[in-house]
Order: C-alpha cells, then structure tokens, then sequence
C-alpha cells in the first residue's frame, strides 16, 4: 500500500468556529479495501486522472456530503457520499442493476442540512400537474400518497436531497440541491437521468 497522502485543496471552504479545518474532506484510493495510491481532497475534481490517479475504487469521508460521478467532468451515474468508509463499489452504490466499479470525478455537496431541507415535487415538466411538498425522508413515495412512479419536475427551495429510482433508497441517485441551478430542475434531463421516463420512487435528505 502507497502510504503517502496527497492533499488537494483548490479553493477550499472554511467555516467561522472551525479554525483552519476544511468543512469538505475526502480521502479517495485507487484500489478496494482502502489499498493503492491514495489522494485526499477538500474541493471538487472533474477528472481524477489529472490528480495522478487511475480511477477511485474505496473512499473515506471525513466530513461533509460529497457526490461522486461515474465519469469525468461530473457525468454519467451519480453517488451520495456522506460521512463513513466505502470500502468497494457496492457500499457507495444503490443500484443492483447498474454496475459502477468506479468514480472518476466528485464535487463537495452545499447546503445539506437537516433543519432547512425542504422541495416541492411535480408530476410533470416544468412543474406541472400534480405537486407535493418534502420536508423529511420518504423511502416510498407510493405509500405517501404519491401514486405514479413519474416525478417530471423539482424545485429545492433549501437544503439537499437524494432521489432514487426505486422504492427503499435502491436503483440509480439523483442528487438534487438548492445551490444549484437555484434549485429549479424542470426537467428530468436536468438532474442527470438518462431514463426514457423520470421514474422516482424514494427520496431522503442528505446529511453531513
């Protein structure tokens, strides 16, 4: 095992209260079990190939949420991170059906807290039809009343949210944020869904 850390730290953020320690912290490694080359971050990565890495394949959060990306430049198949060991691809990963051995890109997650986290669910695009308002976590949409598996349309009026495909917090992540895109998705395309229709069927808070 390569023992020697490295430290990336582009704009990190800091808190008032904390000192010095970053509020975002993450120590990625190359290969399962926490083994191989490793590299600490503290900022987002849109390729950890340029930070001398060949993929990430375990992952240790220190603090904060972080969203890890199936491919570079924060594309394909997302992944919530919060704080814990992800020790291989199946501890990180929701999807049974759907399989990521690796992440190539991740960005910190703003805004997750618990006290503020509220959205509003639409039924169709650009926030029409049927709506409901989420103030806390739901691992069946169904059995809160909301009787399609369709939601077209979200807006995240604060906090950060992870919305997944099926009942039980399984299936492909959709991790959903107020400080982003103002937290207005009118469209399922929005949030990274390459599905033909916007199936969402759990939805919980994210938490650092």
């Amino acid at each position: 095992m390569n023992r020697a850390t490295k430290t990336h730290m582009t704009s990190p953020m800091f808190f008032p209260g904390m000192g010095m320690a970053p509020f975002w912290k993450v120590t990625v490694f190359e290969q399962e079990h926490f083994q191989g080359k490793c590299q600490e971050f503290t900022s987002e990565c849109c390729n950890i190939q340029d930070c001398g890495l060949d993929n990430i394949r375990s992952i240790r959060v220190e603090s904060g949420a972080w969203v890890g990306f199936e491919h570079h430049d924060f594309q394909g198949q997302q992944f919530i991170l919060e704080r814990g060991e992800y020790p291989h691809w199946d501890a990180f990963s929701g999807s049974l059906s759907y399989h990521v051995e690796r992440l190539m890109s991740l960005r910190p997650v703003y805004c997750a807290s618990h006290q503020n986290s509220r959205m509003q669910i639409f039924e169709r695009e650009s926030f029409m039809g049927r709506s409901a308002e989420l103030c806390d976590d739901y691992p069946s949409l169904k059995a809160m009343g909301w009787f399609v598996p369709e939601v077209g349309s979200m807006h995240v009026q604060g906090g950060a949210f992870v919305c997944y495909q099926f009942p039980g917090y399984r299936g492909q992540q959709y991790i959903m944020e107020s400080e982003r895109h103002s937290g207005d998705y009118q469209h399922w395309r929005t949030w990274g869904s390459h599905c033909q229709t916007p199936q969402i069927q759990s939805i919980r808070r994210i938490q650092h």
